[in-house]
């Protein structure tokens, strides 16, 4: 296992051709599905020949920089996976954060706990200016993650998909932070936000 970065309750590490059945149960649940393809799992195909190799091309042409497997540290637990890399063509200075995780680990801020350790590491460590996510707007789990990892709203877009799905007609949103508002944070106490409501939070 070739480790990239540790947390209290993660490891992150490389993809290997052995995670397809991995990928496969990931992309086969509905609900993980639900804000990026409607519901509809990801062919086994295209994991094995596009998803699964993309992933492994990244460790292999950039350095610090790609998607990660995501194993819960106290049970060896495949977890889903992060993603900390520039957008396509783009340099080290801004940087997109992604995650993916299973069902039975939302909720317990593993893709929060995740997403700082990615941030830090790109500031601290990679040469990272500004780091930045997307999801859908309706996609409030999603967006409360990238909130509590310290990322503030930027804006709502509008793209067109060949087949949109529930919720498109409100839009994308993005989120982001540079390393001197990240600087600010991590060097001053900052106000705790309101509680959340409890019940469509993945983590």
């Amino acid at each position: 296992m070739h480790i990239f970065l540790t947390t209290e309750r993660l490891v992150l590490c490389r993809f290997t051709e052995a995670d397809a059945d991995n990928l496969f149960d990931l992309d086969g649940d509905p609900e993980v599905m639900r804000f990026l393809t409607g519901g509809k799992p990801t062919p086994r195909d295209v994991i094995e020949n596009e998803i699964l190799p993309r992933f492994l091309r990244y460790h292999k042409h950039s350095e610090g920089f790609g998607v990660w497997a995501a194993i819960e540290r106290s049970t060896g637990a495949f977890l889903g996976w992060f993603a900390f890399h520039p957008p396509e063509g783009g340099g080290s200075d801004e940087v997109e954060l992604g995650y993916r995780l299973a069902r039975p680990s939302w909720g317990k801020g593993y893709a929060t706990e995740g997403s700082r350790a990615l941030i830090r590491k790109g500031f601290t460590e990679l040469g990272t200016r500004r780091v930045f996510a997307q999801t859908m707007a309706v996609n409030i789990a999603s967006r409360r993650v990238m909130e509590k990892a310290g990322l503030v709203y930027v804006q709502t877009f509008h793209e067109d998909w060949p087949e949109p799905i529930e919720g498109a007609e409100h839009g994308e949103v993005e989120y982001a932070l540079t390393r001197a508002d990240w600087e600010r944070q991590t060097s001053f106490p900052t106000r705790r936000p309101p509680a959340l409501p409890r019940g469509d939070e993945t983590g």
